[in-house]
């Protein structure tokens, strides 16, 4: 085991690595991103988890197209957090060439109706960046965040909330959602997540039951807030904002069947953006490890 100065010290190098990293140009961090990435595939870190996820969700393609996919979600993860840790050093001017929000009008009217926005979206494309565009729209931003340990994901939480975007923890993120929303706020959640049996709902998600969190629907249906999918796909060297909804939550007479059928439409509405650009999706994940009790 080492010694807490050890570990002190890892953490303040790593520190000082990913300022150094974030200080350089643009396409030199792009180019040090992708590196990485293909570093980290041909170690097989995590490799047979992308692979397997790739042959269930599309077993109709060949093993050489599923390995293309899968390299490109190992480079478009590291674009992503490369992003993430850049994004508070783009001027605004870089920020509106590095993201493209052509469809934010109807997002807008939402929030200028003042009952607060609840925002749906996933580990694809661009999200940390996603992040910042938003909070940088003078959005008062919530966003429910899983905290994890290590020095990158330390830097992201900071990023973050260098933005003005404010965390919410999971637990207790419906209510802390809705107080939110009150406020006319947005409250934003990665969906894409697998939870605990005890925590989520079963959901399709390419085809197999995906333990899904059922916050984001709670809230809205408690807030009565009008709920949208924002995802980021990243085109050449931007991304460009693509927007779904408002999604209504369909109305059953049934509480737990509304929340599960508009949890179900929102990861639809994710898979179907997914499925055109598999290689922008975190195929890294176990996001079918939790699988429903057998009766």
């Amino acid at each position: 085991m080492r010694p807490p100065w050890a570990h002190r010290a890892a953490a303040v190098a790593s520190r000082l690595a990913i300022s150094a990293l974030v200080g350089l140009p643009g396409k030199f961090r792009r180019a040090l991103a992708k590196g990485v990435a293909l570093v980290a595939y041909a170690l097989g870190i995590r490799r047979r988890v992308t692979l397997d996820n790739l042959r269930h969700a599309f077993p109709e393609l060949p093993e050489k197209e599923r390995r293309r996919i899968a390299m490109g979600a190992y480079v478009n993860m590291a674009y992503a957090v490369m992003e993430g840790l850049s994004s508070a050093r783009l001027s605004e001017e870089e920020l509106a060439r590095a993201v493209v929000t052509d469809q934010w009008a109807n997002v807008q009217a939402a929030i200028d109706a003042g009952k607060g926005i609840l925002v749906a979206s996933a580990h694809f494309g661009g999200w940390e960046l996603l992040g910042e565009v938003l909070a940088r729209r003078g959005v008062k931003l919530h966003a429910v965040v899983r905290s994890l340990r290590g020095s990158v994901n330390a830097e992201l939480i900071e990023s973050r909330r260098k933005s003005g975007m404010q965390l919410i923890a999971p637990s207790g993120a419906v209510l802390s959602s809705v107080r939110a929303l009150r406020h006319g706020a947005m409250v934003a959640m990665l969906i894409d997540q697998v939870l605990p049996a005890d925590r989520g709902i079963f959901v399709p998600f390419f085809g197999r039951a995906a333990c899904t969190t059922p916050a984001l629907s709670m809230a809205a249906k408690s807030s009565g807030s009008p709920v949208f999918v924002l995802m980021s796909v990243r085109e050449g060297d931007h991304l460009r904002l693509f927007i779904e909804g408002p999604i209504p939550i369909p109305d059953t007479g049934d509480r737990k069947r509304h929340i599960l059928e508009h949890t179900a439409a929102l990861t639809q509405v994710i898979e179907g953006f997914v499925r055109r650009h598999p290689e922008q999706w975190l195929w890294l994940h176990r996001r079918w490890k939790v699988q429903p009790a057998r009766s």
